[in-house]
């Protein structure tokens, strides 16, 4: 069999392919949305919880600028005191919530901890001594009691996210110093005067580095692919059509979601529905949801009818004596008679794209095919006979990774007799062979094709787990969990 593109797009594909109605007006796609991707309460605090600890990782080690302070004791002179070296190594949060709601996405932790370590330096200068009298050490440093929020916008632009930092702040509630070295239960009270200043620097560098790291993370989503490569012929468009809705307890993204050609081969737009899908996930507690109008598979099924792919030659099956007209001299006696001891080949040609059915409990499909019987006789290519197939199937989808693939089996087919250069044909007696073909040729090669699945929008670095599969009218929902992989 020539490795033509997929048979997925003769009888499999048409499992995952809405039906075609050629009497529907092109419509204009670009600002609708196919596929919906529904973060849940478990999910918002799961990406919380993950930017709350790559925050804490990105900050720690922080260096904050040196303190000092000059206190004037009377009658003796100045006593200079220095902090330098100010490193936070250490963030605990003791809790952490976040919120969606129309004014943004609040996060904040409370019950913050962080330690710091920090060197201290001691002048004293007084008329009364020719010398200078000074002391250093070390000093171990408690902040507690710190709030840090923030208020995040999030809106569509040009079909990618942005992201703003439209509030934030930091509070510290108390801040204890223990110094060690040189004399230093002399200073400890001049060095509790600072605790002011050390939780004034604690709250800027905090506060500073949120802005950045804002700034880093919109980059990032700005950076967001707007297409997924399928393989060398399509991509999905994975554009932002909207704002993300915001709900109290779930934040909803829109996309684009259909197939496109990375060549350039028109596609057709008659899609059978251009409804918005709705995500239904009957477990509360998974994290995502994704759903999937027909509407994405029938983008697919017309890039690849379109481009040519739905026709390939069969000219290899586990059964090669199928392809002699000796094998067929009971079944077809004219064949053999015109053509005896010649080789064949099998034309195969959708003759529109795949019909599919999204029902609750199934998912059925026809195709409607051509196949046309070839003599080869030298290096001459002779069709025969051209045989309309309707194929009828069922099958099961199936998620991979984050890949949605499945499989496909056969339920039934018939055939009808389309044009004949050898005389009239018996159907019923090539019925049994052609079932063969179709069984142990066509459905393997689909099934191998379809198992290979396509990319769910996934941002990299995510994996889906404990995922279930629904179907509910002419969508698919997948409903899972995620878990970060990315190292």
């Amino acid at each position: 069999m020539a490795p033509t593109t997929l048979f997925l797009l003769l009888f499999t594909s048409s499992l995952f392919i809405p039906s075609y109605t050629q009497n529907l007006q092109p419509q204009t796609t670009d600002q609708e949305a196919f596929i919906s991707v529904l973060i849940f309460q478990q999910g918002i605090d799961f990406l919380k919880n993950l930017l709350v600890t790559k925050a804490i990782s990105s900050i720690t080690p922080l260096r904050l600028p040196k303190i000092e302070k000059v206190a004037k004791i009377p009658f003796l002179g100045n006593v200079d005191f220095v902090l330098s070296n100010f490193t936070i190594y250490e963030i605990d949060v003791l809790s952490s919530f976040v919120k969606p709601g129309d004014s943004g996405i609040t996060i904040l932790a409370s019950g913050t901890t962080c330690n710091l370590t920090t060197s201290w330096q001691y002048q004293f200068y007084s008329w009364l001594m020719p010398v200078e009298i000074a002391d250093e050490g070390r000093a171990s440093v408690q902040v507690e009691g710190m709030q840090v929020g923030l208020t995040l916008g999030l809106v569509n632009q040009n079909g990618t996210l942005k992201l703003s930092l439209m509030d934030y702040g930091c509070h510290v509630e108390d801040v204890n110093i223990k110094l060690d070295g040189g004399a230093s239960w002399l200073y400890q009270g001049i060095i509790d005067a600072l605790e002011g200043h050390i939780g004034a620097a604690v709250e800027d560098a905090i506060t500073e580095k949120l802005g950045e790291g804002i700034l880093k993370l919109d980059s990032f989503l700005q950076s967001l692919p707007k297409d997924i490569p399928v393989d060398d012929n399509a991509s999905l468009n994975v554009t932002f059509v909207k704002d993300p809705l915001l709900s109290n307890s779930s934040i909803e993204f829109d996309i684009n979601g259909l197939f496109t050609g990375r060549r350039k081969i028109p596609v057709s737009m008659n899609y059978l529905k251009s409804s918005q899908p709705l995500v239904f996930c009957p477990d509360p507690s998974k994290m995502l949801g994704i759903s999937l109008d027909e509407a994405v598979f029938n983008s697919a099924s017309a890039l690849y009818y379109n481009a040519k792919f739905m026709q390939w030659i069969v000219d290899e099956v586990p059964d090669q004596n199928l392809l002699n007209t000796a094998r067929w001299r009971f079944i077809i006696p004219n064949l053999y008679k015109n053509y005896p001891n010649d080789d064949m080949d099998l034309n195969i040609s959708l003759s529109s794209p795949p019909i599919i059915r999204i029902s609750e409990s199934a998912v059925d499909a026809t195709v409607y095919a051509d196949l046309i019987i070839d003599v080869l006789k030298g290096d001459e290519v002779i069709p025969v006979v051209c045989i309309s197939l309707d194929i009828r199937g069922s099958g099961e989808v199936r998620i991979s990774g984050n890949k949605l693939g499945g499989s496909v089996k056969l339920n039934d087919f018939s055939m009808s007799l389309k044009w004949s250069k050898i005389g009239n044909l018996h159907l019923y007696l090539i019925q049994p062979v052609m079932w063969t073909i179709i069984q142990t040729v066509f459905i393997p090669y689909a099934n191998a094709h379809l198992g290979q699945g396509f990319p769910l929008p996934i941002i990299h670095g995510f994996t889906l787990k404990n995922v279930e599969t629904i179907f509910s009218g002419s969508k698919i929902a997948v409903c899972g969990d995620v878990e970060f992989t990315d190292p």
